[in-house]
């Protein structure tokens, strides 16, 4: 699945205009030097670092597949910004920590699986051993250049690989799963004119003229008294599952992917 991911990432980036792309390599880049900087800290610190490591020990599966998704969930609207106008929300310091640590140590586990049997006082040390070399390998990457955009790519890749495996094998969180249209996304949907004998497609009446019509972003229409009650259940359009945004991480994570998958044309879902 990550090849296929990542093929599909690189094929939204390409139709993206020069001036987006920059537009995105430079935000890209701002979080790029913040998780530096917070990595730094907590692997330069061995209390800090204690503090981390304790916090992922108590936190389970699910608990850290959802740290994971937020963190994929700020990454992809950095990808679909020009078409989504809501803004994800920002991880926690302390959340980012434990983020960022934990994506290190599943780094690590699949490239030197051995380097974690030392005992656990000693991975601060293997930690900072292993990102000193991938600074090494990165410092190189330019602000304005393509080749910052390959570790995004990466981690976006890996980050949907972990959330499409947890949900694929996971009763309690599926993606694609119905969930409720963020209230914000509802207030802003707009009345419509009704009339010419159209009908709303969950009743089956005629939606005349000077009754409360309600119109989605993908244009269909839709009586608000009987859309309401459906927006409260499922972010989905009755029509044509064209989807509004969400409070839920995962049905937000769906929705991005979405969009990036029809900016790229490949015209297939990879998390479902």
């Amino acid at each position: 699945m990550t090849e296929e991911t990542t093929t599909t990432i690189m094929a939204a980036l390409a139709t993206l205009t020069q001036s987006q792309l920059s537009d995105l390599t430079a935000s890209i880049s701002s979080d790029v030097h913040l998780h530096r900087r917070r990595l730094s800290a907590v692997l330069s610190s061995p209390h800090l670092f204690s503090l981390t490591l304790q916090r992922l020990r108590l936190l389970s599966l699910p608990d850290k597949t959802l740290l994971i998704a937020k963190h994929l969930l700020s990454s992809l609207h950095h990808l679909t910004l020009h078409y989504n106008k809501c803004h994800s929300a920002v991880l926690k310091p302390r959340d980012l920590d434990a983020v960022l640590v934990l994506l290190l140590l599943c780094d690590v586990r699949q490239h030197s699986p051995e380097a974690l049997e030392t005992p656990p006082f000693r991975w601060r040390e293997v930690l900072g051993s292993v990102y000193a070399r991938g600074m090494l390998s990165t410092a190189g990457y330019g602000i304005g250049s393509a080749a910052a955009l390959l570790p995004y790519i990466e981690t976006a890749a890996r980050c949907l690989r972990f959330v499409g495996n947890y949900n694929v094998n996971s009763n309690s969180t599926v993606v694609g799963r119905e969930t409720a249209a963020t209230v914000a996304a509802v207030v802003a949907l707009p009345s419509v004119g009704g009339g010419g004998g159209e009908e709303c497609v969950i009743c089956r009446e005629e939606m005349r003229e000077g009754r409360d019509v309600c119109g989605l972003p993908c244009q269909h229409k839709f009586h608000w008294r009987c859309v309401l009650p459906w927006l409260r259940r499922r972010n989905t359009c009755p029509c044509c599952r064209f989807r509004l945004p969400t409070d839920d991480v995962f049905g937000e994570i769906q929705r991005l992917w979405d969009i990036v998958v029809k900016m790229s044309g490949v015209g297939k879902e990879l998390i479902s």
